[in-house]
Order: structure tokens, then sequence, then C-alpha cells
């Protein structure tokens, strides 16, 4: 008898929890503990599309002095003579923030959300930088500085032939 009142007490309480909250979007400006979770969220479910759609991830890498290809190729442990390509960081979201006359309601919302993951980066991180390692399948990195001189961004795969 006394097992029953428990589980029922227990019952009782779990009805009684306010219910979860709807998750909102966090702010666009992160602080650096944060900063890394949010460039995961902004960039979750996107891909970077070239003759391959390869997915996004977060790049944390150590703390540099500067972005550049130097650095970068330190920081990846690549070979000092594999070709890196430096493009310009605005140019490249040109394609994937700008919205078409032709487009459906899922890629209005991929555009959205690639205007959101360049607008945390550029908020959080300096020296915005976009590189391109490799010679036909392509690692692509867009990074910049946080706070603590950390180079950090996202890095996604391309194949150009």
């Amino acid at each position: 008898m006394l097992k029953k009142k428990k589980r029922r007490k227990l019952k009782e309480e779990k009805l009684e929890e306010p219910p979860k909250e709807i998750q909102t979007e966090k702010p666009v400006n992160a602080s650096s503990d944060n900063l890394a979770e949010q460039i995961k969220e902004a960039s979750d479910g996107l891909s970077y599309s070239s003759e391959i759609d390869a997915g996004i991830s977060v790049f944390i890498g150590k703390q540099a002095a500067s972005v550049n290809k130097e650095t970068l190729l330190v920081q990846i442990k690549g070979a000092a003579d594999l070709p890196i390509k430096e493009i310009d960081f605005a140019g490249f979201f040109v394609r994937l923030t700008e919205i078409q006359d032709w487009f459906g309601d899922e890629e209005t919302k991929t555009a959205n959300k690639f205007v959101r993951l360049k607008e945390i980066l550029e908020r959080n991180l300096r020296d915005l930088k976009v590189f391109k390692v490799g010679k036909t399948q392509l690692d692509v990195y867009v990074v910049g500085l946080e706070a603590e001189n950390v180079l950090m961004g996202v890095k996604t795969e391309a194949v150009e032939t």
C-alpha cells in the first residue's frame, strides 16, 4: 500500500512540472564560450553544394597571430606544398544567401539559414577568410579569429573539376 502512495505521489509531481519552454533562436552576438555551439546550431542541416553536397561542421583551431594560408596549413597539419587558394568571404556567401525568384519555401529557408550563419561568423570573428585546400577534392575552411585569438569557423568539402 505504501508503494502505491509513493508511485502516485511521484506521478503527481511529474504532472505538476511546468512544461518545457519552446526554444527560440539565440541572439546572434555570442560570447566565446558558446560560440562553437552557436555555429554548430546555425550550420546544422546545411550543406555546401559543388559537384557534391557536403555537410558543414564547426572548425576550432588553436591560437594564432593572424589568419593566413600558412597559419591554416600548420593548424590542419597540411603539407607546405599543398595547394591552397584564398577567396573573398563575402563572395563565398553570395550564392548561398541570395534569394532567387524561382526559390520555393525550402530554398528560401536554406538561404536564410546561411544568412544566419554568416551573421554569427561576422559578429563574433575578425579577419574572416575562406580557404580552399587541395586540388580536385577540396577542404573548404571559413575561418577567423575569436576573442581569445583562436582560429574558428566552419569546414566543408567541395569537388571542383
